[in-house]
């Protein structure tokens, strides 16, 4: 009967592995790992536990996924990685599990993450995000669905990325990226509205034309933070603008890193 499981691979008897998982050579499983079905491992890719990894993925050459986060406050307690389904992990990918008792570090659903990403602690990436390589994301880094970072960028930590944004390559992410918007630059400034990106997603001329009045109002005015955010009330109901004007809010809370600005005065120049 033909295995799935290459001869020198190592796993832990512990380890739960769906009888449809393929594992290639001299991959190592360890204890508390469980991999849903479907799922591909390559060559040489460790995998650490507690982490669970649902199904379709698949998961490139040396990557390692579950280790200990690199955070001096870790102190061995039991912390998860989570993956859910039909993700592609490419070379060398590394993803931490999480500081802190029961936490975990969070990837979500049909997302590509390139050679050499790394995910640190407690980071959070929602579904169908793209991200290049060589990108680092520090640890309680938040991103939402449909964002797109390119290559060879970091995020600092607690920094938030909304939906359908795009970061450009080499930049330094200090602060929150709004949802919709282009942002590249080092120092980063938001540049103009993801029109690509929006199109290609499927939106609305509606909502598109309203989404470019929305980054009129926030980077080209000139007006304070307060009445931008009064005036996009007045755009309409939207659930794109609704998400945007939430984004916006949350920003300025404690514990929050505040918001790119633009390039020119606009409501998040906060320097």
């Amino acid at each position: 009967m033909k295995t799935l499981i290459h001869p020198t691979a190592v796993i832990h008897p512990d380890a739960e592995i769906h009888p449809t998982v393929q594992v290639g050579p001299y991959a190592v499983i360890g204890e508390n790992v469980k991999v849903g079905p479907g799922t591909i491992i390559g060559a040489h890719a460790i995998l650490e536990g507690p982490l669970e990894i649902g199904a379709g993925n698949k998961i490139f050459t040396g990557a390692a996924i579950g280790t200990e986060p690199q955070d001096l406050k870790f102190a061995g307690e039991h912390s998860w990685v989570k993956i859910g389904d039909n993700n592609l992990i490419r070379e060398y990918v590394t993803i931490n599990r999480a500081t802190g008792e029961g936490e975990a570090t969070i990837i979500g659903n049909g997302n590509l993450l390139m050679a050499y990403v790394h995910v640190g602690h407690n980071c959070v990436i929602e579904n169908s995000v793209i991200i290049a390589n060589s990108v680092a994301l520090a640890g309680h880094v938040y991103i939402e669905s449909r964002a797109r970072l390119s290559g060879v960028l970091g995020v600092h930590q607690f920094v938030h990325i909304g939906r359908h944004a795009m970061v450009g390559g080499l930049a330094r992410i200090h602060r929150d990226v709004p949802p919709y918007m282009t942002v590249e630059g080092n120092p980063a400034r938001v540049r103009t509205l993801n029109m690509i990106g929006l199109k290609r997603a499927g939106f609305a001329t509606e909502e598109l034309q309203a989404l470019k009045k929305a980054f009129r109002i926030l980077y080209r005015s000139g007006i304070t933070f307060e009445d931008a955010l009064d005036k996009l009330e007045y755009l309409g109901e939207t659930e794109h603008l609704q998400h945007l004007r939430c984004f916006l809010s949350l920003s300025q809370m404690p514990g929050r890193r505040g918001l790119i600005p633009g390039k020119s005065k606009g409501v998040s120049r906060s320097e």
